[in-house]
């Protein structure tokens, strides 16, 4: 980016749309502007971005946005919205000469080899491989994955489907967890357990199983809250907690711990597995406890592998953003 150029860097999510100017040299932009919008209020992206353009005190020369969504031959479908993106409408629509869609998975993978230490909970410190693959595991509404390979200049992300695979039980409680979920969905993938749309599942197969008593303050909560998830994770950690919503994010826990095993299989993530999202940032005092780390590890004969790979839950927030920042700023060298 030349040092007069303006670029617009944006997360499309489907609650807000998060957008800034930057200008000035790659290595160290300013911001000029940014703004926090909410997504529901709009018919596209379009009106957003011409609400911040009128109020910015630049015109981009080019355009990022982070999309919750696939991107397929610069097209995004954001069912959450109702929204289809492309970039050559953008283009044309915004009077942008650039715009590029990235998908938020692939834009937070981005942002991984630029966080430091103040950005990440170790949870293992590992033995690191210089310039080795990353994964990126993000519980959130679903289960996002994504991974990271060296070029020989940068590393470049890459999408992945990952949170679809099958849900691969560890124990009794989990095959019977494996059997009330086909009760109820043709295909149990591990974004079936292990999302956010999961826990409320995994409280209701615990309090069914009769796993711990369910208190009728709590019972009342759900049925007065539109969303279970946030009302079972406060009172998991409350003080004191509540015994079914505590064994509820700790099942949660385990499912996720034996996941980013599997995507540090996948790709042999010697450079890392990192935990993004909002879940385990809101759940990092249940990740942080052995049992997880345990789980982590648990591969047969290839327990040694997962010992020698770092394992973090990233706490910076709005991290989607800085990825698709940091993929507009390298230019050519993640191509």
């Amino acid at each position: 980016m030349s040092d007069s150029a303006a670029l617009l860097v944006g997360d499309v999510g489907a609650t807000n749309t998060r957008l800034t100017l930057v200008a000035g040299p790659a290595r160290s932009p300013s911001v000029l502007y940014e703004a926090v919008l909410p997504s529901a209020r709009y018919a596209g992206l379009e009106e957003p971005v011409r609400e911040f353009l009128r109020q910015a005190p630049a015109r981009p020369g080019r355009a990022v946005f982070a999309v919750a969504g696939p991107v397929v031959e610069g097209r995004a479908d954001l069912t959450n919205l109702g929204w289809v993106l492309e970039e050559q409408g953008l283009r044309e629509t915004l009077g942008v000469a650039s715009v590029h869609l990235l998908n938020d998975l692939v834009a937070m993978a981005y942002a991984m080899p630029h966080l430091g230490p103040e950005s990440l909970a170790t949870l293992q410190a590992g033995r690191p491989v210089a310039d080795g693959p990353r994964a990126v595991v993000a519980p959130g509404t679903g289960l996002g994955q994504a991974f990271l390979t060296w070029n020989g200049s940068a590393y470049r992300a890459h999408p992945s489907e990952g949170g679809h695979v099958d849900f691969a039980p560890i124990g009794q409680a989990q095959d019977e967890l494996l059997d009330y979920m086909r009760a109820r969905y043709e295909h149990v993938s591990s974004e079936r357990v292990c999302s956010g749309r999961a826990l409320p599942e995994l409280y209701a197969f615990l309090r069914d199983r009769g796993a711990e008593p369910e208190s009728r303050a709590i019972a009342d909560r759900l049925a007065a809250a539109p969303d279970h998830t946030p009302v079972i994770i406060e009172a998991a950690l409350a003080t004191p907690f509540s015994g079914l919503c505590r064994a509820t994010v700790e099942l949660f826990a385990l499912i996720l711990a034996a996941e980013a095993g599997n995507a540090a299989l996948r790709v042999v993530a010697t450079g890392g597995v990192y935990l993004g999202g909002g879940l385990p940032r809101r759940l990092l005092p249940v990740l942080t406890s052995p049992p997880f780390l345990d789980r982590f590890r648990q591969k047969g004969r290839l327990s040694p592998l997962l010992r020698r790979i770092p394992l973090h839950v990233v706490t910076r927030p709005n991290i989607g953003l800085f990825g698709a920042l940091h993929f507009a700023l390298a230019g050519d060298a993640i191509t």
